[in-house]
């Protein structure tokens, strides 16, 4: 198991920030493209190695990203219209979303209903701050590369309200 923290830091141009461990330690780096079209993410772990690439699709009524992986495994992950509250679909992963996107309170389950990861949002804190939990440590890259793309969503929906 291992437990990372997420402080927001997304602006309209380039961005940078860290996640840490529950040390304190980076343990990946996120780094925003600067008015580039489309909107790419990449991470990198602590080594500087690159584990993904998040790409955002630009002909789309609602937000969809391809995030692949370093190993070579590429999937999608996309916005479901809805009236209440936000919904995600992954395409190619076998994962689901329970819980609430909006306020980042939700699990990552597979197939067999077992829990992948917990993310909670933290109360009080300026910026967008919240916890990952991964249970299982060969999903890490994969659940930090859905973290950043649902924040970044969230973050541009919030911006627009």
């Amino acid at each position: 198991m291992r437990r990372f923290l997420v402080k927001q830091k997304f602006r309209l141009g380039g961005e940078r920030f860290d996640i840490k461990d529950e040390l304190g330690n980076v343990a990946y780096q996120v780094e925003g493209s600067f008015f580039q079209i489309p909107k790419t993410f990449t991470i990198y772990d602590e080594a500087g190695e690159q584990v993904s690439e998040i790409r955002k699709e630009v002909l789309t009524f609602l937000p969809r990203f391809e995030i692949q992986l370093s190993n070579g495994d590429s999937f999608y992950i996309r916005k479901k219209l809805t009236f209440w509250k936000d919904k995600y679909e992954f395409d190619n992963l076998g994962l689901r979303i329970e819980g609430n996107v909006w306020d980042l309170n939700f699990k990552l389950l597979d197939n067999r209903d077992q829990v992948i990861a917990d993310i909670a949002k933290e109360l009080f804190h300026f910026t967008s701050t919240y916890t990952v939990t991964v249970y299982d440590e060969s999903y890490a890259d994969l659940v930090i590369s859905l973290c950043v793309a649902i924040d970044y969503v969230e973050m541009l929906e919030s911006q627009s309200n």
